[in-house]
């Protein structure tokens, strides 16, 4: 090997090594695009169709739904149970149950369209595991609502005792109204003649039947 030859291979080298050093300088300075899971999660899209879940009022802290059971009969793969309750001082129901069969959940989303009261809209938990079927066949919905509401209560005080006072007020208020009084029957009436039975041997009466005599030769 000629010396010029072993200058010519040696410059080829450094020029590739420089030309490597700039591209790992110019990755490096770029910020992180790496998640580190499942310490740090992704956000989902807006159209990401995850379970149902209920929606949080941001002004009551509680539920919108009213347990209309409208969701109920527009789904078509029968996964949704909804039970409510009237409670004192309220003038429509509040939901006490609300559970999803997810093993049958098709996300065709007629629950999320149905509801007149945008009470339920898609999760974006995109990451939900369990080692028991009965997690994903029987969630509660009412369960993760009120966990959600008491987080929003902690970041919210002050919307939170606003809340909490307006329901003592109605409470107050509808404990504080009078009773209706009931409606007593109507008494029948004295003059109205009360109809008797009439024997029906009295009412069609009926000759006794004799029997032909024998003919004599």
């Amino acid at each position: 090997m000629s010396l010029l030859t072993a200058l010519r291979d040696t410059y080829s080298g450094f020029k590739s090594l420089l030309t490597g050093l700039r591209i790992t300088a110019r990755e490096a300075s770029k910020p992180s695009i790496t998640v580190q899971y499942p310490h740090e999660t992704l956000k989902m899209p807006e159209r990401f169709r995850g379970h149902v879940k209920l929606v949080l009022d941001p002004v009551t802290g509680k539920s919108r739904c009213t347990s209309c059971n409208l969701c109920v009969r527009a789904c078509p793969s029968d996964c949704i149970t909804v039970e409510g309750i009237k409670r004192e001082g309220e003038k429509k129901k509040s939901v006490s149950e609300y559970t999803l069969d997810f093993t049958t959940c098709s996300l065709c989303g007629s629950c999320v369209e149905a509801c007149p009261s945008d009470a339920i809209e898609y999760s974006k938990d995109y990451n939900v595991v369990s080692l028991h079927r009965e997690d994903f066949s029987r969630m509660d919905l009412v369960k993760k609502l009120e966990a959600e509401a008491k987080v929003w209560a902690e970041k919210n005080p002050e919307a939170a005792a606003a809340a909490a006072a307006a329901s003592a007020a109605a409470m107050a208020a509808a404990a504080a109204a009078p009773a209706k009084p009931a409606v007593a029957p109507a008494p029948a009436s004295a003059a109205t003649p009360t109809p008797t039975s009439t024997p029906a041997a009295a009412a069609n009466p009926v000759a006794p039947v004799r029997s032909p005599e024998p003919k004599t030769t």
